[in-house]
C-alpha cells in the first residue's frame, strides 16, 4: 500500500473505534461535558464530522465549483477566525443523535473519496499551508485520536488499549515543534533535537541527529497525549535534556489554532 493508504487506514481504524463507543448512547449520555471546556460528546462528534465536511470542500478547490464553495468556508473564517470553528460544533451538535451518526458516517466516506481524487501532485488548501492528501489525513487523525480520549474519559471505563497508529501523532507532534514555540510567541530553538520514543509495541521511533546536545525520550503515548494536550506535563514520564526541550514540553500542540490552556496537573 501507499503511504497516503497506511494512513487512511489507521484513521478509519481509530474512527471506527470511537464510533463504537458513542453508538447506542441515550440523549443524556450526548449531553455528557467532556474534559474539553464546554464541549459535550455531541458537539465533540459534530467538530469532526464538520471538519472532515470542510476537508472534502479543500479537495474540491481545484475546480471551479468546488472554489466557490471554498472561498465561503475561508469568509466564514476571517469573519469570526478564533470562534467559527466552535460555532460549527455547536450548531451542528443540536442534530438528534441517530443523525449526527449518519452525517458523520457520510463524511467520513466522503473524505476518503475526494482526497483519493486529487490529481497526483496537488494540494489542497487549508487554513495554514496547502496540506498533501497524506497530511490533511494525518492531521484528521491526531484530532479523532485526541479528541476520542476525551470522550472515553467522559464514559468512564479504561481507554482502548494504544496502539502504534499513535504514530501518526507522534510524527506531527515532532513536526510542530517550531509552531509552537511561534504560537507562544517565542523564538523557535535553532537546532534540531533528538527524540526517541517507545511505542506501544515496544518499538523505538527516533527523530533528529542522535548527537544532538538536546532531547527528549519516553512513552510514545505520553508524548502524543502532550502534544494534543490531553496531559499535563508533570503527568508524563517524557525526560527532557536541556532548556528548550524542557520549554518545548510545557507548549507543544500538535493542531492549529491559539495556543490551548491544556490539562491540569492530576491531584
Amino acid at each position: 500500500m501507499s503511504v497516503f493508504d497506511d494512513v487512511y487506514a489507521d484513521l478509519t481504524a481509530e474512527g471506527d473505534q470511537l464510533r463504537a463507543a458513542v453508538d447506542g448512547l441515550d440523549d443524556a449520555g450526548w449531553q455528557q461535558l467532556t474534559p474539553a471546556e464546554g464541549w459535550t460528546i455531541a458537539t465533540t462528534i459534530a467538530h469532526l464530522l464538520w471538519t472532515d465536511e470542510v476537508a472534502v470542500l479543500a479537495a474540491a478547490a481545484h475546480t471551479p465549483e468546488g472554489k466557490e464553495a471554498w472561498d465561503e468556508v475561508v469568509l466564514q473564517a476571517i469573519a469570526d477566525p478564533t470562534g467559527f470553528v466552535d460555532a460549527a460544533a455547536l450548531e451542528v451538535g443540536t442534530l438528534a443523535p441517530a443523525d449526527l451518526l449518519a452525517r458523520w458516517d457520510a463524511g467520513r466516506a466522503a473524505l476518503g473519496v475526494a482526497l483519493r481524487g486529487l490529481p497526483d501532485g496537488q494540494k489542497m488548501p487549508w487554513f495554514g499551508p496547502p496540506m498533501s492528501p497524506t497530511s490533511m489525513t494525518t492531521a484528521r487523525f491526531m484530532e479523532t485520536w485526541a479528541h476520542a480520549l476525551d470522550v472515553y474519559d467522559t464514559l468512564g471505563g479504561e481507554r482502548p488499549a494504544p496502539t502504534d497508529r499513535i504514530k501518526q501523532v507522534a510524527h506531527l507532534g515532532v513536526r510542530t515543534r517550531n509552531y509552537s514555540f511561534a504560537q507562544n510567541e517565542l523564538e523557535p530553538p535553532a537546532d534540531e533535537f533528538r527524540i526517541e520514543l517507545t511505542a506501544p509495541s515496544g518499538e523505538t521511533w527516533a527523530w533528529g541527529p542522535e548527537d544532538a546536545p538536546q532531547s527528549v525520550k519516553g512513552s510514545a503515548y505520553d508524548f502524543c497525549q502532550l502534544v494534543t494536550q490531553r496531559v499535563h506535563r508533570d503527568d508524563t514520564d517524557l525526560v527532557a535534556v536541556g532548556d528548550d526541550a524542557e520549554k518545548w514540553l510545557t507548549i507543544a500542540q500538535a493542531f492549529a489554532g491559539p495556543a490551548g490552556g491544556g490539562r491540569e496537573v492530576k491531584a
